[in-house]
């Protein structure tokens, strides 16, 4: 049997994206097989289907997108018991790895699986998943963040940011928004306390607490506007400058104490299984910038890439999609 799935045979925009029939997965040991409803996309692979990330991270082509998902469980691999088929789950793929979850279906270990949020739809599920997992491991985990603190979240509009804001005031911060003016009432609905328009001179955005920075430009510069036990968590690199962008945050742990903390999400069962239910207990709503069918791939990126996104870009999965080729 086989699958539509998306990806790209070579490097270039938008248009380098396709759907393509792939072979069906099967669940192994000790995972599961998910109908996918509903996938995302997300910034990285932005920068990975433009080639930016070669140097770093050498993947053979095609390449297949889609980090997150939402969906059925069809099958159960030997030895998972605490899985049923037919459970609604959520989860994410290695985006290290050559699995891509924009597809009919994912083969995924079911230790990356979790059940969605009790009453969610797929779409609005894949629109908070990855950007909640990374906003609570680098706000709780990493940051440390406290209540009273001043928390800045540059890139605040965004699917990543935007949680970030909604946990910043759930954890009782005083939350700042770094975002475009027309996202201003937006972010404030989230629960910004403030709003500064991202073309701001950084000279003059204050100091703050905890930084939290989604678009890994200017990271040295906006360090400088740490309290002297201030804490910066980068999820995000200038992919345009590599080797500048990643000793500078590098450097910042052996000078000065406002240590830049660089991380890529990896998320695990328990934590995704603590965002659902920080959504099943209305902590988090589910924010969708518009939705796309799989075969409309490349206009789904292209919406990324223009900017302006409020939350997610979503993909819908329907179980046979027009227009795969071989």
């Amino acid at each position: 049997m086989t699958m539509a799935a998306a990806g790209f045979r070579r490097y270039g925009g938008p248009e380098v994206l396709e759907v393509m029939r792939v072979a069906m997965p099967a669940a192994g040991a000790g995972q599961v097989l998910v109908k996918v409803e509903a996938s995302s996309v997300n910034g990285g692979e932005l920068a990975q289907r433009r080639g930016k990330l070669r140097a770093l991270a050498r993947v053979s082509l095609p390449r297949y997108v889609g980090i997150d998902f939402a969906g059925e469980i069809l099958a159960l691999g030997p030895g998972v018991t605490e899985f049923s088929i037919g459970d609604r789950v959520w989860g994410t793929v290695d985006e290290r790895g050559s699995v891509g979850a924009a597809a009919e279906a994912v083969a995924i270990d079911s230790g990356r699986v979790s059940r969605m949020p009790e009453g969610w739809s797929a779409t609005d599920a894949v629109s908070v998943l990855a950007g909640a997992a990374t906003a609570v491991v680098g706000l709780r985990d990493k940051a440390r963040l406290r209540a009273g603190e001043r928390l800045l979240v540059r890139g605040a509009s965004g699917g990543v940011g935007s949680v970030a804001v909604q946990l910043g005031r759930l954890y009782g911060a005083h939350v700042t928004a770094l975002s475009s003016q027309s996202s201003e009432q937006f972010v404030r609905g989230l629960g910004a306390d403030e709003v500064i328009d991202y073309r701001t001179s950084l000279d003059a955005i204050g100091t703050f607490d905890v930084v939290f920075d989604t678009r890994g430009t200017d990271l040295w510069e906006l360090r400088k506007h740490l309290a002297p036990r201030g804490r910066m968590v980068a999820v995000s690199f200038d992919v345009d400058r590599k080797a500048r962008s990643l000793a500078g945050i590098a450097a910042s742990s052996i000078f000065g104490g406002r240590r830049i903390r660089f991380f890529l999400g990896h998320p695990t069962a328990a934590l995704i299984g603590e965002v659902a239910r920080l959504a099943e207990d209305g902590h988090l709503q589910p924010i969708v910038d518009e939705v796309y069918p799989l075969d409309r791939i490349g206009d789904a990126h292209a919406r990324l890439e223009a900017g302006g996104v409020h939350g997610k870009v979503v993909l819908v999965v329907e179980e046979t999609a027009s227009g795969a080729v071989d």
